[in-house]
């Protein structure tokens, strides 16, 4: 005779395996190692800097 199974278990596992398979694909797709976020931060930071380097102050129009 066969083992009888909780369905409403099956179902819940069954749920999860397919949870964490869809989270190993976005991993994949979406991660990024933690050097890889750390050289965009970085990369961030220093396109930033540039731009406000070559900001005008609203003081410093050239009009005397």
């Amino acid at each position: 005779m066969a083992k009888p199974i909780n369905l409403n278990r099956a179902r819940k596992e069954r749920a999860r395996k397919q949870a964490r398979e869809q989270a190993d694909r976005n991993a994949v797709l979406h991660g990024l190692t933690k050097a890889e976020k750390k050289r965009a931060r970085d990369e961030a930071l220093r396109e930033s800097k540039l731009h406000e380097q070559g900001r005008l102050d609203p003081d410093d129009t050239g009009k005397d």
